[in-house]
This record gives structure tokens, sequence and C-alpha cells, in this order.
């Protein structure tokens, strides 16, 4: 019984930051981008708050269904392309570091890197797409974009952690704690 009500509250959670996570996508998508097709990529908040929560299966469920979600609200299939792209090469980077580096590196180095990741992975599909090179002079920027959003993102995902009560995923936090050879009492991740 006890295991059932505990898949049940994960599934819960995943819904809840897979929501989130589009209810984000799409409010970012109301706004006028810096660079053609850059965003600051803040949906990817509730996809590292899942991988931190639970495991890279779940972050990249949260990243995946997000995506094809926000791609058929937004209207526009084609950026599945880029924005699936981008976030699985984003996920498999934070959960390689997350689960290698981490505690030696921060979350927000890990974030920082993600973002950075997740920029240059849509840079090269598009170059692969349009055949236009001279794309690649825009990976600076993307760089520079990244390590800004990677530091938001990685910044409100500690905010979210701090903030959160301790009771609400005790169990869950405990045990992420316990894997990620957290000795503070309270979780803090930087």
């Amino acid at each position: 019984m006890n295991a059932g009500r505990n898949a049940a509250k994960k599934i819960a959670v995943l819904a809840m930051l897979t929501g989130l996570s589009l209810i984000m996508f799409l409010i970012e998508n109301l706004f006028p981008t810096i660079l053609p097709g850059a965003r600051m990529g803040l949906a990817n908040i509730f996809s590292f708050v899942a991988l931190i929560m639970y495991s890279p299966l779940e972050a990249f469920a949260v990243v995946i269904i997000r995506t094809f979600l926000g791609a058929v609200f937004a209207g526009n299939i084609s950026m599945v392309l880029y924005s699936l792209t981008g976030g699985v090469v984003s996920m498999a980077v934070s959960s390689i570091f997350l689960y290698t580096l981490y505690p030696a590196i921060s979350i927000m180095s890990i974030s920082i890197a993600a973002a950075v990741a997740h920029n240059i992975t849509q840079n090269i599909v598009f170059v692969f797409v349009s055949g236009t090179a001279l794309i690649f002079g825009y990976m600076p920027y993307l760089v520079l974009l990244g390590i800004l959003s990677g530091a938001i993102v990685g910044g409100v995902t500690l905010l979210i952690f701090r903030g959160l009560p301790q009771n609400l995923f005790e169990k869950v936090i405990h045990e992420r704690k316990k894997n990620l050879k957290n000795t503070d009492s309270q979780i803090s991740l930087s």
C-alpha cells in the first residue's frame, strides 16, 4: 500500500513539474528573443529539479513531454527538432556531472555547463538543417547566453530546494542528499 502511495505521489510531482515547465515555456515564448531562437530556458528549471529529486529517467521524461506539448501548444512542430536535441543533450550533461562530479563542482556549475551544451547543440542542429555554416558565428553569443541562463536556472533551482518545506518531499530529499553525498542537515546544493 505504501509503495503504491509513493508511486502515485511521484507521478503527481512529476506531472506538476512537467506542467510548470510547460507553462514557463509558453510564457517565455510570448517575449521577443535576443538572438533568433535563443531563449533563457527557464522551463529547464523544472526538469533540473526532477533530476535532483529523482533520477535522469524522470528528468528526461519531463524534458520530452514538455518539448512535445510545448511544440503542439505553440503551434510550431518544427521546434521539436531543436528543443528536443538541446534538451536531451543538456539533461545528459546535467546527469553525468551530477552523478560523477558533484559535489566537486556545484549545482550552479552543472546548470551552466548544461545550458551551454544546450545552446551549442541547437546551433549545430540548425547548421545541419540549414546547411549554413555562417550560423557558427553565433556560437560565442550563445555560449555567453548559456552562461547567463544556466546561472539563472541553477540559482532558481537552489532557491526552490532551500524554500521547500522539509516535510513536503522529506523522503525524496533525504535520499537525494544521501545519494549526492551531502552532509548538511538542510539541503545546500551549492
